[in-house]
């Protein structure tokens, strides 16, 4: 399935944060990113989220990107809130266009195969370039989740 441009409105993501790296990702003794949602699971924080919109899907929110997909970033686990509240970290998703990839599987090896997919559209995108300002996940059921990536529109081709 290609993946599809979507013009997104701004929203605030709450939730707690980890700052890593894809390299230590790809290494279990030193990845973060299990750690931070089987904390966010575990503790049931997406029900303990002040000021939580009610039909908010689970958001991992990526931002805060030192350079490309090399450099670290920062990854928000969380959920959609009508006000941020000092208690949890957030994050506004910044509006604008985003390439959807969809995709539905088991976890948590579905996101990892989404995401090569990305990186492997963007190797060889001469329409789309990544932006590397905020990218999102949005977990729509146990078996399903459409990563947003935050892009850069070249009009001229």
């Amino acid at each position: 399935m290609e993946p599809k441009l979507i013009e997104i409105q701004p929203f605030t993501v709450s939730g707690i944060s980890v700052r890593t790296l894809n390299s230590d990702e790809a290494q279990p003794s030193k990845a973060k990113l299990p750690g931070l949602w089987g904390q966010f699971f575990g503790q049931g924080l997406a029900d303990k989220v002040p000021n939580k919109l009610a039909e908010s899907p689970v958001y991992g929110v990526y931002s805060a990107y030192e350079s490309d997909a090399s450099g670290q970033y920062s990854v928000t686990a969380g959920v959609s809130v009508s006000k941020a509240s000092p208690a949890f970290d957030s994050i506004e998703v910044s509006g604008g266009p985003y390439l959807v990839f969809e995709t539905k599987g088991p976890m948590p090896q579905i996101v990892i195969e989404n995401w090569a997919r990305v990186w492997s559209f963007f190797e060889t995108s001469k329409e789309f370039k990544r932006s590397f300002t905020i990218d999102f996940e949005v977990y729509r059921g146990p078996d399903e989740v459409a990563i947003h990536i935050a892009v850069e529109v070249d009009i001229g081709t």
